[in-house]
C-alpha cells in the first residue's frame, strides 16, 4: 500500500472506525444498488411562464395521475381521482374550498378518506428508495408519523387498528390540514427524483424571478445554461452591454415589472432619460408586444424605454466588437453604416431604407459613443443590477448548480448545437488567442464565463470573462445561440425580410445523421449505443409535422413551447422528457389555462405521451451515475477491511 492510499484509508477509518461499521455500510450500500433508479425530469426554454412550469412540477409531467390510477384503478371515479390530484398539486388552496364547502361533520369523514388515499400514495411513490432517503425528504413536523403510515410492522397484529388510530388522533387534535399538506408536498417530491433545466429560464415570460426561487428550494437539479439566462448573468456582473440587453427585451415584452417589482431594480434614471431624450421622437418600430396583464396607461413611457435602451444595446456592443476583432463581429457594427439624409443603410454591401433615423444620442463621427447623460444612466443602472441581492443569489445558484453542458447517466444535455462546419467538423473558433472546437469550446467558454462574475483581483481578466458572457449570448459561434448573427437592428428599422434571417449552424441541418450525433457522443465520453443527447433552444414545430425525435432516438429536441410567444409555432406547450427505470417518455403538454381554472376547476394539462424506449430489465441505480461512485466507495470500503485485518489500520475499539 503506498503513503497517498494509506493516507486516505486513515481518513476513512475516522468515519468507520471498526470492522463493524465498514461492514454495515458496505452492506447497505450493496442493497442501494439494487434499487430501482430515480425519475429524471427534464424541462427546457421555460422562459418566465412561471404558472405552467410550476404546475408541471407537481403534477410531474401526469406522474401524479399515473401513480392515482395505478393505486386505486377502477376503485375511484374519475371525479375522486381528478380531486385527489388537484389536492396534491395545491394542497392548501384545495384545503381552503373544501373546508368552506363542508360542514363539521362532513368534513372529519372527509379528512378520513383524503388521509387514507394520500397514505396509499406516499407508499407506492416512496416504494423504490431507501427508507434512509424517505426519512431525509420527509417534514420535520411529521417525520416519524409519516414514517409510522408508511411502513409496514410485521410485528402488528392489527394494523388496520393501529394505522385507524393514528389518523383519528391526528384529526382529534386539528392536524389533519398540516398534515395532508405535508403529505400532498412529499408526493410531489418523490414523484421526481432529479430535475434537469436545459436552458432558457429568463425572458418573454413574466416570472422568471418566482422560477428561480421554487428551483433554489428544490430538493435536487441542475441547469444547462440557455442563451437568456447567460445574459442575464452577464447582466447581474455589471456588465454594461449584458445589462442593456436585459432592459432590452424585457420593454419589448412587457416585463419591465420582472425587473423593477420581481427584483427590485430601479430604472427611474432610465425613464427620466427617456422621457426628457426621446419626448418628440418617432418610437413607432418600439411596439411592446404585451400580454393581457399589462397595464397599457404605461404604453408610452415603456416606447420611448424601449428605444432609448435599444440604441444604448446597439452602442455598446459596438465598443465591444471592437475592442475584440477576434470575436469576429464587424458585420454587427451597423451604426456607422447609416446614411441619415437618404434614410438608408448598408448591410452586406446592399442599401436598404431604414423606418426609423430619429437617433436624438447618436452623433455621425462617433456614432457608438455614449453621451454624457447615456453614461449617467448605464452607471446607474449597473449599480442597481450588481447591487440586488436576489439577483445575486440567483446567479450565484446558476453557477453553483449550472454549467453549458452537463453529462448524467448516459445522457449529454446542453442548450443549443455543437458549433459544425457544413462538412460536419467541429468549428474552430478563437477564444482570446487559442483555438478551441468541440468539448474544448465549451469548456473554454465557460472557464471564461465564471470569470467575468467571480474574478475581481483581475479587472482585465473580468472584462474578458464578462465579454464572453456576451458573446455567449450573441456570438455567431457560441453553442447556445447557434446562429451566424443576432439581427435585432434589422428587425427594428429595415422592412426588407431578408435582413431579418439569421441562419442556424450547419448542426441542425446535420443532426439526423447518425455518424455525427456518434462523433458528438465520443467527444464527451459517451457510449454511442445507449446514449442519448437531449436539446433545447430550437421550438419544435409539431404543428407543421416537425418530430422532436432525430436520428433514430439518440438526439431529443425537447423545446416544444413553454413560452407562450412560441405556441402558435409550435402548436403544443412544451415538452417535458421523463427517464425512469422503466425507460424514456416524452410528454406532449397542451396549453395550461391557469392556476385559478386547475384548482377551482380541477383541470389539469393535458398532456399525451409518446414511449421513446422500453428497457429490457427494470434500470437499477447500479446502472446510473451514483452507481459508479456507490461502487467506488464499497471498493474503499473493502480495502479498509483488507487494512483492519492485515493490521495495517488499527481499528478503534
Amino acid at each position: 500500500m503506498d503513503e497517498l492510499e494509506q493516507r486516505y484509508l486513515k481518513s476513512l477509518a475516522k468515519q468507520y472506525p471498526t470492522v463493524a461499521a465498514a461492514s454495515t455500510e458496505i452492506i447497505n450500500l450493496q442493497a442501494i444498488l439494487s434499487l430501482p433508479k430515480g425519475t429524471e425530469h427534464f424541462i427546457t426554454d421555460i422562459h418566465g411562464e412561471y404558472e405552467q412550469f410550476n404546475h408541471v412540477l407537481k403534477n410531474g409531467s401526469g406522474s401524479v395521475r399515473r401513480k392515482i390510477d395505478e393505486e386505486f384503478g377502477n376503485t375511484l371515479s374519475n371525479k375522486d381521482k381528478k380531486g385527489l390530484a388537484t389536492l396534491i398539486y395545491y394542497p392548501e388552496e384545495k384545503l381552503d374550498i373544501v373546508l368552506r364547502e363542508e360542514d363539521e361533520s362532513g368534513i372529519e369523514d372527509w379528512y378520513k378518506i383524503t388521509l387514507h388515499r394520500l397514505v396509499q400514495i406516499t407508499k407506492r411513490v416512496s416504494s423504490k428508495y431507501t427508507r434512509s432517503k424517505v426519512r431525509k425528504a420527509l417534514p420535520e413536523d411529521f417525520a416519524y408519523i409519516i414514517e409510522e403510515l408508511i411502513t409496514e410492522k410485521a410485528e402488528i397484529q392489527d394494523k388496520e387498528a393501529y394505522y385507524n388510530e393514528i389518523i383519528h388522533t391526528i384529526i382529534r387534535i386539528g392536524r389533519a390540514p398540516e398534515f395532508i399538506t405535508a403529505l400532498c408536498n412529499l408526493i410531489q417530491n418523490l414523484v421526481i427524483d432529479h430535475l434537469h433545466i436545459v436552458g432558457d429560464i429568463y425572458d418573454r415570460g413574466p416570472g422568471p424571478h418566482i422560477i428561480m426561487d421554487t428551483l433554489q428550494h428544490y430538493h435536487s437539479v441542475d441547469v444547462q445554461w440557455g442563451n437568456h439566462d447567460v445574459v442575464w448573468m452577464g447582466a447581474a456582473s455589471g456588465h454594461l452591454a449584458c445589462i442593456a440587453n436585459v432592459i432590452r427585451v424585457a420593454a419589448r415584452y412587457g416585463n419591465l415589472d420582472t425587473l423593477e417589482e420581481g427584483y427590485g431594480i430601479n430604472l427611474i434614471p432610465l425613464a427620466t432619460f427617456a422621457m426628457e431624450v426621446y419626448k418628440d421622437t418617432n418610437c413607432e418600430a418600439f411596439a411592446i408586444k404585451y400580454n393581457t396583464q399589462y397595464d397599457t396607461k404605461d404604453l408610452s413611457l415603456d416606447m420611448k424605454m424601449h428605444k432609448a435602451i435599444a440604441i444604448l444595446q446597439f452602442k455598446l456592443e459596438g465598443q465591444l466588437i471592437m475592442r475584440r476583432p477576434e470575436f469576429g463581429m464587424d458585420d454587427r457594427l451597423l451604426l456607422n453604416h447609416i446614411d441619415y439624409e437618404k434614410k438608408t443603410i448598408m448591410i452586406d454591401g446592399q442599401e436598404y431604407h431604414m423606418k426609423d433615423v430619429d437617433f436624438p444620442t447618436v452623433r455621425k463621427e462617433r456614432p457608438y459613443e455614449l453621451t454624457a447623460e447615456e453614461e449617467q444612466v448605464m452607471e446607474r443602472l449597473r449599480q442597481a443590477f450588481v447591487k440586488c441581492e436576489k439577483l445575486q443569489k440567483h446567479v450565484k445558484f446558476l453557477f453553483s448548480k449550472g454549467s453549458l453542458y452537463k453529462v448524467y447517466n448516459s445522457n449529454l444535455l446542453y442548450h443549443g448545437c455543437m458549433p459544425m462546419d457544413e462538412e460536419g467538423n467541429f468549428k474552430k473558433v478563437n477564444v482570446y488567442g487559442g483555438e478551441y472546437s468541440g468539448k474544448g469550446l465549451y469548456d473554454a467558454l465557460e472557464y471564461y464565463a465564471r470569470k467575468g462574475y467571480y474574478s475581481h483581483d483581475d479587472l482585465q481578466e473580468r472584462l474578458k470573462g464578462q465579454d464572453i458572457l456576451w458573446y455567449i449570448w450573441a456570438g455567431p459561434n457560441s453553442p447556445v445561440f447557434g446562429k451566424d448573427k443576432m439581427a435585432t437592428f434589422e428587425r427594428y428599422f429595415v422592412e426588407e425580410k431578408e435582413t431579418h434571417k439569421e441562419t442556424k449552424n450547419s448542426y441542425y441541418r446535420l443532426m439526423d445523421r447518425e455518424d455525427i450525433i456518434n462523433k458528438i457522443l465520443v467527444e464527451f465520453g459517451l457510449d454511442t449505443v445507449k446514449s442519448h443527447i437531449v436539446n433545447g433552444h430550437v421550438p419544435v414545430e409539431l404543428k407543421k409535422g416537425e418530430s422532436p425525435v432525430k436520428c433514430g432516438g439518440k438526439l431529443l429536441i425537447i423545446d416544444g413551447g413553454f413560452s407562450k410567444a412560441y405556441q402558435d409555432k409550435t402548436g403544443i406547450a412544451g415538452y417535458t422528457l421523463v427517464a425512469n427505470s422503466h425507460g424514456m417518455l416524452l410528454v406532449a403538454h397542451e396549453l395550461f389555462e391557469s392556476t385559478e381554472s386547475a384548482i377551482i376547476n380541477e383541470s389539469d394539462i393535458i398532456s399525451d405521451t409518446i414511449i421513446l424506449e422500453t428497457s429490457t430489465r427494470r434500470q437499477k441505480i447500479a446502472d446510473t451515475d451514483i452507481g459508479a461512485e456507490l461502487r467506488e466507495s464499497i471498493h474503499q470500503l473493502e480495502e479498509l477491511l483488507r487494512a483492519y485485518r492485515d493490521g495495517t489500520i488499527i481499528e478503534k475499539m
